[in-house]
């Protein structure tokens, strides 16, 4: 039968499905839009319509899940403008996208948004929760960190030396000097959060004399935030190689701050720690020093030190203050106990060394007190927990007033904090 005597209502249902078919995937997410990269490196806005083509067209993804009410969601708003194009422009690229997910409640559901702002990178396509800093400086490093290879293989001096300039200052770096990348592969997994890791091959002598190594292999330490240095030869296998490269994740004399409070959490190490008047005055400065030296000769320990002036409130627990002398020494579990040796823990002006090595020699034969901080525990936040309840109860009333007035005042799940 000839084409144009077809029946024209045999045909009228294929012509619709025609029609229909390439706007129901566009619209049903079987196959996402299009999602085209902005070449400004500005955020882009997304929604449920272009989420899953962009989340399918970036390799790496950073998405601000936000609500348009929230408080530090606003203030979070500028940090990633300014941080947008510097990670666009990064040698493996990352995208900045906002989704207000208190309108768009299926990518907030899909994703798990309980709180506002959640932040996620998606790394070819899978979502993991960023928690880390939001300034703007430190979340660009940080990301940076997050989509670097796990261990990077170098070939040449120019690439140690791009490797090093490239990881700035944010992190520790480890440069394994003809160490096997399988050697470290498995701790440049564990710890890519907090560490660079490398293998470096092709090297000149001259490096060796830079990087104060004399024999390979040679695992080389780098904190260029503290300016420390350190080597290891091995063996590298069991413990020794771990031990190694977690203690190194810390300066050798921890100066205790929040930031560094938080990486105590995750040393197994006891802390002994200094409380001083003042950590930056000249006596100070000598008596870190000479902490410094005991922290060489006793791996097994973390060395602190905390100055009042710096963080009173952190100090308060461990020493009266009204007749306590400083410096201060004691041990401290990170937890809500701690330990002193009576009659050795304030040190005396002199030979500093000398009341250190007393102090510990009495610690390591059990001739210490032990003492609980109890409510005046210190916290992340330079508070005690009491405080903190009480804080928390006076804001619920405050929140519980105004949502009496006749404005519904909504509020998420969790609230992530800065």
């Amino acid at each position: 039968m000839p084409l144009m005597a077809v029946d024209k209502q045999r045909l009228l249902p294929l012509f619709v499905l025609a029609l229909v078919t390439p706007a129901c995937l566009a619209s049903g997410g079987e196959e996402p839009a299009r999602f085209q990269i902005p070449r400004d490196g500005s955020v882009v806005e997304l929604d449920e319509g272009n989420f899953e083509g962009a989340v399918a067209a970036v390799d790496f993804l950073f998405v601000d899940f936000h609500a348009p009410w929230c408080g530090h969601c606003k203030r979070l708003s500028p940090q990633l403008d300014e941080a947008a194009p510097v990670l666009a422009g990064l040698s493996t690229p990352i995208v900045v996208a906002k989704v207000n997910a208190e309108k768009y409640k299926k990518l907030r559901s899909k994703y798990g948004v309980d709180g506002f702002p959640t932040l996620m990178l998606f790394d070819h396509g899978v979502p993991t929760e960023y928690t880390g800093s939001r300034k703007a400086g430190q979340l660009v490093e940080s990301l940076r960190k997050l989509v670097a290879p796990d261990v990077s293989v170098l070939t040449s001096d120019a690439a140690i030396k791009s490797f090093v300039q490239e990881a700035g200052v944010g992190f520790p770096l480890f440069i394994g000097f003809e160490v096997d990348e399988s050697s470290i592969a498995e701790y440049g997994a564990r710890y890519k959060k907090k560490a660079w890791f490398s293998t470096a091959k092709d090297f000149s002598e001259d490096l060796m004399a830079v990087y104060d190594f004399d024999k390979i292999p040679a695992l080389v330490s780098l904190n260029p935030k503290y300016n420390e240095q350190s080597v290891f030869y091995g063996p590298f296998e069991g413990t020794f190689l771990e031990d190694f490269i977690r203690q190194s994740l810390l300066p050798i004399t921890v100066p205790i701050n929040a930031e560094t409070v938080k990486m105590l959490k995750d040393d197994d190490r006891k802390v002994v720690l200094a409380v001083l008047q003042d950590d930056s005055d000249e006596t100070s400065m000598r008596l870190i020093k000479v902490l410094r030296s005991a922290a060489n000769a006793n791996h097994d320990l973390v060395f602190g030190y905390v100055g009042v002036n710096q963080w009173e409130e952190f100090t308060e627990p461990f020493h009266d203050s009204k007749s306590s002398q400083l410096p201060k020494l004691v041990v401290w579990d990170k937890d809500e106990e701690y330990e002193v040796v009576e009659g050795l823990e304030n040190l005396e002006e002199g030979d500093h060394g000398s009341q250190i090595s007393r102090f510990l020699e009495a610690y390591r034969a059990g001739r210490t007190i032990k003492k609980t901080f109890g409510r005046r525990f210190p916290t992340l936040l330079g508070v005690n927990a009491l405080y903190i309840l009480l804080l928390l109860v006076a804001v619920l009333v405050v929140l519980m007033f105004f949502s009496g007035q006749g404005e519904e005042v909504r509020q998420p799940t969790r609230a992530h904090q800065e």
